[in-house]
């Protein structure tokens, strides 16, 4: 009798990333968690554009979690919001709530940056900012400029999930944060816990790739099946 598929998460990568972070950070937790990992890519930085895609595929996969890093988060947020039937939800990195503002500003600075200095000189100055200078490093030089300014430049305009959409999303959730993130700040990821009704909260203080990112956000989920405590609230 031939054995039963494996449950799948669908997760997405963040403006100017690449599904392989995705892959990087997810693949072995989840493989560990008995769960397959679709990485999903868009390269379109418009949060419309990356939800609707993205509860495609899910659908389409019969996905049983739906996850994403940054961009990627507030999209899955829409995503699971509307599925109360999936097992869960991997949330890395939310940058903001509501109305696009001062956070994803940043975007638009970036992009103007590598618009009118090419992706080199701004790399550069980021090259001894650990993970994140590295994994830019390594994402960056895959996009055509026109491409990464014009995701950087839609991310700006993406509003993030609101409050009243967050308090539907009634699924287990895992979110993840980084101390000293301005992209991504800890309040932002603490205010979405506090209005989930099933989530646990890891704040990390050091990270060195993407594999920690993926490791405490299966584990944040596990623990929020069982409804264990948050290590960090």
């Amino acid at each position: 009798m031939p054995a039963a598929p494996r449950p799948v998460a669908v997760v997405a990568h963040g403006s100017g990333s690449t599904a392989d972070f995705v892959a990087r950070a997810f693949a072995e937790p989840l493989t560990r968690a008995g769960v397959d990992l679709v990485a999903f890519d868009d390269r379109s930085g418009d949060v419309e554009v990356v939800a609707d895609r993205l509860a495609a595929l899910v659908d389409d996969r019969g996905a049983s979690l739906v996850g994403g890093v940054s961009l990627g988060a507030h999209a899955a947020v829409r995503v699971a919001a509307t599925r109360p039937w999936l097992t869960g939800a991997l949330l890395v990195l939310p940058a903001w709530t509501g109305p696009a503002g001062a956070v994803a500003a940043l975007s638009a600075r970036a992009a103007t940056e590598v618009a009118e200095h090419g992706v080199d000189s701004v790399l550069g100055p980021l090259a001894d900012q650990g993970w994140v200078g590295a994994e830019l490093a390594r994402a960056w030089p895959t996009y055509p400029l026109e491409v990464l300014v014009a995701a950087l430049l839609a991310t700006a305009r993406s509003p993030g999930p609101g409050r009243a959409e967050l308090a539907r999303l009634t699924v287990a959730t895992s979110l993840v944060a980084v101390t000293g993130d301005p992209y991504h700040p800890v309040q932002v990821a603490r205010s979405w816990a506090a209005l989930l009704p099933a989530a646990t909260l890891t704040v990390l203080d050091r990270v060195t790739g993407a594999r920690d990112l993926g490791d405490a956000a299966v584990a944040g989920w596990i623990r929020a099946r069982t409804g264990s405590p948050s290590p960090a609230r």
